[in-house]
């Protein structure tokens, strides 16, 4: 197959790249790199199946020759990027996405949309299941990326709906692994950070809100497995075992041999007290559910970032 991936020098993006060329696939990245970056694509360097665009999706998209596949995943994702970002994240959300529905529709080709469990917000259900609607505050801080995902599965139904465009959506917990950029606001990579670097490792209140934390190359198998099946409606990927961040510090500190002391500060506003994926629809429909567990994935990652930290 001849693929696009919007996003692909972000964390997920470029992963995912790797993943459709191990398997033989061309694929073609496409990337402004303002939260993405060329170095997480470095490694693809003169390789004859891989091609890099520099565009902004969020502007008219487009490509020459037959695609069988348009992978959307550009979008700033981190705390600190869509806070910092906001009119970008609406934008990539939904002239983004209006933008390749439009490529996937004149090319007959499969779209794939990059969701978020922030599409249920705070939630009130838990764990979540795809059925739950969601408990989110469109004018808060944070709804920038919720509703520009809310708006984005919106359009991508629509498009399936009135265009009969073959679509996927894909609603993605909490991942982590190597990529991931540091002090992104993301609570994995701050906490690695911080104990690397011996500094205080920054909880938001008292540390008892969950997460549920997937390893990327668990994550990428569903994500890719979900692609290649027949399922239209949205599907939760993440990793259902869940933790507090607490918890998640003190095995960060463990794991690095840190002795950073933890240090809280307020909560930011609308931050979800719980979040925890619903599989059911991922094991019975895809034959998919995670493997790495949480100790095995920090190693790992703490290990990227030991050999990719500055001084």
């Amino acid at each position: 197959m001849r693929i696009l991936i919007t996003g692909a020098a972000g964390f997920l993006g470029s992963h995912l790249t790797d993943r459709f060329l191990a398997d033989g696939h061309e694929v073609l990245g496409m990337d402004n790199l303002v939260t993405g970056s060329r170095a997480n694509l470095a490694h693809l360097a003169g390789n004859p199946r891989f091609s890099f665009v520099l565009h902004d999706v969020s502007r008219f998209i487009a490509v020459e020759g037959p695609l069988d596949g348009v992978l959307h995943f550009a979008s700033p994702a981190s705390p600190i990027d869509y806070l910092e970002l906001p009119i970008q994240t609406l934008k990539v959300g939904s002239l983004g996405t209006h933008n390749a529905l439009g490529l996937a529709l004149a090319k007959r080709a499969r779209f794939f949309l990059a969701s978020t469990s922030e599409v249920y917000g705070d939630p009130q259900v838990h764990p979540q299941p795809e059925s739950y609607w969601g408990h989110v505050n469109p004018v808060g801080p944070r709804g920038v990326y919720d509703e520009a995902k809310r708006f984005a599965e919106a359009m991508t139904m629509a498009y399936h709906r009135v265009h009969a465009v073959d679509t996927r959506i894909v609603r993605i917990f909490n991942t982590y692994g190597p990529r991931m950029r540091a002090r992104d606001g993301r609570v994995v990579s701050n906490f690695v950070v911080q104990a690397l670097k011996g500094e205080p490792l920054t909880m938001y209140g008292e540390g008892q809100q969950t997460r549920s934390f997937c390893f990327v190359s668990d994550l990428i198998d569903g994500i890719y497995r979900l692609f290649h099946s027949d399922h239209v409606e949205p599907t939760n990927i993440g990793n259902p075992r869940e933790f507090t961040v607490r918890q998640l510090a003190e095995r960060v500190l463990a794991l690095t041999r840190s002795s950073s002391p933890i240090v809280s500060r307020p909560l930011p506003t609308d931050d979800p007290k719980v979040r925890q994926p619903d599989i059911t629809k991922a094991r019975s429909l895809l034959g998919w559910e995670p493997s790495v567990d949480l100790d095995e994935g920090l190693s790992r990652t703490i290990a990227w970032f030991r050999e990719h930290l500055g001084p």
